[in-house]
């Protein structure tokens, strides 16, 4: 990996990052599922998964795009697009740990910390695709920047796990 394409995977993914950051700072209130459960009767998402955190971090990943489009002409429908596409990514992990029978906030390696990454590069198809070595540098580095975030963030009182 050189250091153009460490540079490009982050300008690429920055958005979705931002996106699925936003609702820890953000969020709260009411649960998207409504509090209401699957037919297997657990939760949909669970409690952590709110309206203002969804809404939030789109927003959040909207302003990092239109940002990025006046400072280096970021494709800004393409930042919106990944930051949607990683909060459905991060929903449909929830969902999956949810029939798995896990708690909200309890950790579930590799798909906590690529959930969202899958979700915002899989939107990304529909807009434009990172090449294929930068798509794996995100992958790449998506964990241990994950991981050093939510450190940061319990750290700071944001959140109430380290994961």
């Amino acid at each position: 990996m050189t250091f153009d394409v460490l540079v490009e995977a982050i300008r690429f993914i920055l958005p979705a990052y931002c996106a699925n950051a936003a609702p820890v700072v953000f969020g709260g209130g009411k649960p998207l599922d409504l509090g209401k459960p699957f037919v297997n009767g657990r939760p949909i998402f669970g409690s952590n998964k709110t309206f203002k955190g969804f809404f939030s971090g789109l927003a959040v990943g909207a302003a990092i795009s239109c940002i990025g489009g006046v400072l280096f002409r970021y494709d800004v429908l393409l930042g919106v697009t990944i930051s949607l596409g990683a909060l459905l990514g991060d929903l449909i992990g929830s969902f999956v740990k949810r029939r798995l029978g896990m708690a909200p906030g309890s950790p579930l390696p590799i798909v906590d910390q690529l959930d969202f990454v899958a979700g915002a590069l899989l939107l990304s198809l529909a807009i434009s695709p990172p090449s294929l070595i930068v798509a794996l540098t995100i992958v790449a580095i998506t964990p241990p920047i994950h991981l050093l975030t939510n450190w940061i963030a319990y750290a700071l009182g944001l959140k109430e796990k380290p994961w």
